[in-house]
This record gives C-alpha cells, sequence and structure tokens, in this order.
C-alpha cells in the first residue's frame, strides 16, 4: 500500500490540496477508492464556505486542524465527506465528490444496494455511503493508520474544472468559480457537462 499523505499535505490552501487529492486513495478497512472528483472550499472570502458565518456546533469540525475529516448530514440523508484544509482555525475543505472503486467492489455494491457502475461513486453522497461512513467520523485524523485513511496515488497530469455544485446561495463569482476539479477520461465523474479542461493542468 503506497504512503499516508502526511498533514503537511493538508495546511495549504483548499484549490491546491483538491488539485493534488485527484489520483489519491481513500482507504477504509478492505474499501479502496481512487478519488475522480473533488470540490475546493476557501478561507476566507468564499460565500459558499460553511464555515462563512462562524463556527457552530455542525462545522466545528472544519475549523481543524487540517487533514481531520469534516463530515455532515445533507438533507438528512447523505454524509458527505471533506478533508480540513488550511491552518488551524480556518475554515476551509476538499469535498470528495466522486470516486473509482480500485478494492473491495462487494462491500461497495452491498452499502449501495446493488448499484453497478459509475452511479455506485459519482455523487458526494455515494461515496459516504460506499465507505460506510456516520457522523461519528469527525474529527478523524486521515493521516493515522488504520480507520478512515487517504494515501499517495499516482499522479494525475491533467485536470478538468468548472463550477461547483448546489451551491446557489453562494455569491455569482463564487458560484461560477472553476473550483470543481476532476480528472479527464474517467467515467467516475458527476455533471460532466460543466466541466472543462483547466488551463492550470
Amino acid at each position: 500500500m503506497t504512503d499516508l499523505l502526511p498533514p503537511s499535505f493538508y495546511a495549504r490552501d483548499a484549490l491546491e490540496v483538491a488539485a493534488d487529492l485527484l489520483g489519491a486513495l481513500l482507504c477504509r478497512e478492505q474499501v479502496v477508492l481512487r478519488i475522480t472528483e473533488v470540490e475546493a472550499y476557501r478561507w476566507p472570502e468564499d460565500t459558499a464556505n460553511h464555515g462563512r458565518h462562524g463556527r457552530t456546533l455542525r462545522n466545528e469540525a472544519l475549523w481543524g486542524p487540517p487533514g481531520h475529516v469534516y463530515l455532515y448530514l445533507c438533507y438528512g440523508i447523505h454524509h458527505l465527506l471533506n478533508l480540513v484544509t488550511g491552518e488551524e482555525g480556518q475554515a476551509a475543505a476538499v469535498l470528495i465528490r466522486a470516486c473509482e472503486p480500485v478494492a473491495g467492489l462487494d462491500l461497495i455494491q452491498r452499502r449501495r444496494r446493488g448499484k453497478i457502475g459509475p452511479s455506485l461513486l459519482t455523487g458526494p453522497g455515494k461515496v459516504g455511503a460506499a465507505l460506510g461512513l456516520d457522523l461519528s467520523w469527525n474529527h478523524h485524523p486521515l493521516y493515522e493508520p488504520g480507520g478512515l485513511e487517504v494515501r499517495r496515488g499516482a499522479p494525475v497530469k491533467s485536470r478538468l474544472a468548472g463550477p461547483r455544485v448546489g451551491i446557489a446561495y453562494a455569491r455569482p463569482e463564487h458560484r461560477d468559480a472553476p473550483w470543481r476539479l476532476a480528472i479527464p477520461d474517467s467515467p467516475w465523474v458527476s455533471c460532466r457537462s460543466q466541466l472543462q479542461p483547466s488551463e492550470e493542468s
């Protein structure tokens, strides 16, 4: 198995971390997922960021330290996995939007009620379900062996970029910012029509 990503990996701007997470491996027990799509939520100006109104009981984990899990419940159903970035005390993270299965496919399919193909893992709620996550994973350190880990994967040489999904409440410049990144030529990507080759690839 490849190396665990260290805390210093996460202690950077969320957009930088997001780009470098493409191709990395999410591991929990026998399930291994390759990260194929992410969204960056930056600090301090980003009006799509859950920390924009300050620290709350719900977003407490978002404030750090970097390299820990921020998990929240969406629509009372879906557990969405975010990896905390930046410096401790800053509310910034990368949302894992989609993945490709590497190991543990039978268990993933059971957790996803028999789904097959990209519909297994193209959406952040699907990723959380495939990993069997719940709110008890909030604050979990991703760089310690055991539990939920993020390990180094094969480098990604180019990427797609486009606007993030489901942030109609944010200011236009943040709604339109190309802070959703994905691996090109992968079927394991959601909302593909909104993505274009990144100029920073």
